[in-house]
């Protein structure tokens, strides 16, 4: 093979290796790519993906607009029935393109994983959650006092019998 085919079968298995690159990355900003329904079984009704998103549901301030649940200047979240869909793809598509008229996206701000999180507390939001799968415990400490040790009784040592007397008379 002479220099001037060598340099041109090489300029062609570079372009085709530049194309060939191109198509090896497919964006879907349609969200048909969010559309599996095996992934909204394994976030929704999971303890630990609904936990998560209700951490980051405080973190990313959406109860600033959404006042956890009831709506404020954005729409209220308790509802059956959503505008865009109340299904978990379709939440997920929203939370990470946003939607017009003040939903902004979120897409550069979380992972897919977390927007999945965050869709699967969001569906606890609304009228239609087993109670079974929400956390049995706040993520913020509670602002109350906890009680004084002086007002527990302290234990006796008492025999048995003692016990039994105690027990005929109504005095422990």
């Amino acid at each position: 093979m002479s220099s001037p085919c060598r340099a041109s079968l090489a300029g062609v298995v570079a372009l085709l290796a530049l194309l060939g690159g191109c198509s090896r990355e497919k964006r879907d900003y349609s969200g048909t790519l969010m559309q599996s329904h095996d992934r909204s079984a394994a976030y929704l009704g999971n303890a630990q993906h609904i936990s998560e998103g209700q951490r980051l549901f405080v973190w990313m301030n959406c109860a600033g607009c959404h006042s956890h649940g009831g709506g404020g200047m954005g729409p209220p979240l308790r509802g059956a029935k959503w505008r865009y869909g109340s299904a978990m793809p379709d939440i997920v598509t929203t939370i990470l393109y946003g939607r017009p008229g003040g939903m902004p996206p979120f897409r550069d701000r979380i992972t897919e994983d977390q927007a999945w999180a965050l869709a699967a507390y969001v569906t606890t939001l609304s009228v239609r959650t087993h109670k079974d799968v929400l956390s049995g415990r706040a993520d913020e400490p509670a602002n109350v006092e906890p009680p004084s040790l002086d007002e527990r009784k302290q234990p006796t040592a008492v025999t048995p019998d003692e016990d039994t007397a105690r027990k005929k008379v109504g005095t422990q």
